[in-house]
């Protein structure tokens, strides 16, 4: 991350609170509210629903944008300002309030409002690589690949263990509600390995006949994207293998993915692309 930046107290500030936030923890936006309205002049704003928000965010005018909001609310503008074309030009600044925090607090905003409020004020603008897929769809943190659920494994017909398995698996499918979609992946059990090809930069890391468990990919301060791939280990557990590069490409079989917070697909195939600087987000300084 590259340091780009100081703010005077003097910046005008529009702050954006995300409605989860205003639902979920209504204390902290207030002193989040207090304590920006104390060292800068602020326009405050409480948009309903995605299109306002959008609104909002385009009649910003020279206004420095200040995000009250999760994971979720931060990537949505980010996506946002990327699709616009304005995110290399606009330095994002974030209070983190709400039910999702861990991508903001891995990315070095203070996850108390009163810390990130201060760091809104005298904070740095720190320059950081993005992912960018063929979609438009952005990558702030990590992108995972889960596996790809079990097939059943048919037993002997005709045995009486059998047909008692099939009558609990069916019980419980039946008393056990779907998960959505958008809910995390991660940490589900009973799950397979997956049939993908992963190219690095054009070269080939897998192919389609190396069953893999899951696929990392994040970007890095260099202006390239870490990649982690672990193989379906037999016996003693195999070696990740690693690689760096500009481009990521996954093709195989439907398979779903989780950028962030948000799980996405499913897709055959999805490229990624490291925009090295493309995003500004304002943090303590050191």
């Amino acid at each position: 991350m590259a340091e780009v930046a100081t703010f005077a107290t003097s910046d005008q500030l529009l702050v954006v609170i995300d409605p989860v936030a205003r639902r979920i923890d209504g204390e902290s936006v207030r002193i989040a509210k207090d304590v920006l309205s104390a060292g800068a002049a602020t326009k405050v704003c409480m948009p309903e629903g995605p299109e306002e928000f959008a609104r909002v965010l385009a009649r910003r005018g020279s206004r420095r944008p200040v995000l009250v909001g999760d994971d979720r609310a931060l990537m949505r503008t980010v996506s946002l300002l990327y699709r616009q074309r304005e995110l290399a030009g606009c330095a994002l600044s974030m209070v983190p309030v709400g039910g999702a925090l861990s991508l903001a607090g891995a990315l070095g905003v203070p996850t108390g409002a009163v810390a990130a409020a201060r760091a809104v004020l005298d904070g740095v603008v720190r320059r950081m690589d993005l992912l960018v897929d063929d979609s438009d769809g952005v990558v702030l943190g990590a992108l995972r690949i889960p596996s790809l659920p079990s097939p059943a494994v048919p037993s002997p017909a005709g045995t009486g263990h059998a047909s008692w398995l099939r009558t609990c698996q069916s019980l419980v499918r039946t008393l056990v509600p779907a998960r959505p979609s958008r809910e995390p992946l991660v940490g589900v059990p009973r799950f397979g390995p997956a049939r993908l090809r992963v190219e690095v930069d054009g070269v080939t890391l897998v192919d389609l006949d190396q069953p893999v468990e899951t696929v990392t990919v994040r970007p890095t301060a260099s202006g390239l994207a870490e990649v982690e791939v672990r193989p379906v280990s037999v016996g003693a557990e195999a070696s990740p293998l690693c690689a760096r590069g500009r481009s990521v490409t996954v093709s195989g079989a439907d398979f779903r993915y989780r950028a962030d917070a948000v799980v996405a697909g499913p897709v055959r195939t999805r490229t990624w692309v490291v925009r090295e600087g493309a995003w500004g987000l304002t943090l303590p300084t050191v």
